[in-house]
């Protein structure tokens, strides 16, 4: 696929303002991942990803002698992490998960919640992971994976065949490359919120900064035409309760950089 990571860092950007107002999903599922959170950490702890700061409090008040890495793609979310929701000896840099901007072995704990499933290369992920970790360092990912708004994808192939649904990374793909890093947990569940009419989803992705960020072709039919046939097409997935789903699949990972 090859995403604009760009194009994805200024979705977020713009979003900061109106993501918290829409992330209820985004927290329940933080707030399990940090349900995962080892005791203690001896050094750096990293946030990667860390949107608007939902879980700084929560990681500083854990760790309160650690020093705590805030990492993002998109500077906005950077800037109203800082603003809103400061923390004692913290540190914020914007930078790519693919490509982080740390020395080896620096970090003891990533910590990361909705964060990498923008990444498209797995193995340079993982890669990095292994090289900031310290040996005995430890990484706690939540991710999403390919069945993830599966009814806006088939709602969506209805009307054309153009990608209008961001995509992610299957399970098995993400750690086939495991690059030195050992699955020591994996758990995985779908989360399905229901809305009662489809713009109210479209509306929150936008809100969250989610909405597609692929490149899009001219299909012919005019923007009006498009959007009657999505909503006709996603209706037929109305269900007894009157309510429209909108399935999540999230993966929960903890992987081990081994002693050497």
């Amino acid at each position: 696929m090859q995403r604009d990571k760009r194009k994805v860092a200024q979705a977020f950007s713009r979003a900061a303002q109106s993501y918290d107002s829409v992330a209820q999903l985004q927290r329940d599922i933080a707030d399990q991942l940090m349900s995962w959170l080892p005791p203690q950490v001896e050094g750096n702890l990293l946030d990667l990803g860390c949107g608007t700061g939902y879980a700084a409090p929560h990681l500083r008040e854990r760790y309160p002698q650690s020093p705590l890495l805030h990492l993002d793609l998109a500077h906005g979310m950077l800037s109203f992490a800082r603003e809103q929701r400061p923390v004692p000896d913290a540190h914020y840099l914007c930078g790519d998960a693919e490509q982080l901007p740390l020395a080896d072995a620096s970090v003891d704990l990533v910590w990361s919640s909705l964060a990498v499933q923008w990444c498209e290369q797995p193995e340079r992920l993982l890669a990095e992971l292994a090289r900031v970790l310290r040996p005995g360092g430890r990484c706690l990912l939540a991710t999403l994976g390919p069945e993830t708004l599966h009814e806006l994808k088939r709602a969506w192939a209805a009307v054309d065949d153009d990608v209008h649904v961001n995509s992610f990374i299957p399970l098995q793909q993400l750690l086939q490359h495991n690059q030195g890093l050992k699955l020591v947990r994996c758990e995985t569940e779908r989360r399905v919120l229901r809305y009662n009419r489809l713009q109210e989803l479209m509306q929150e992705l936008k809100a969250l900064g989610a909405h597609n960020v692929n490149s899009r072709r001219e299909q012919g039919l005019s923007s009006r035409q498009r959007l009657v046939r999505l909503l006709e097409a996603y209706e037929q997935q109305r269900q007894a309760d009157g309510s429209l789903p909108a399935t999540y699949e999230v993966y929960y990972l903890e992987l081990l950089k081994e002693p050497q």
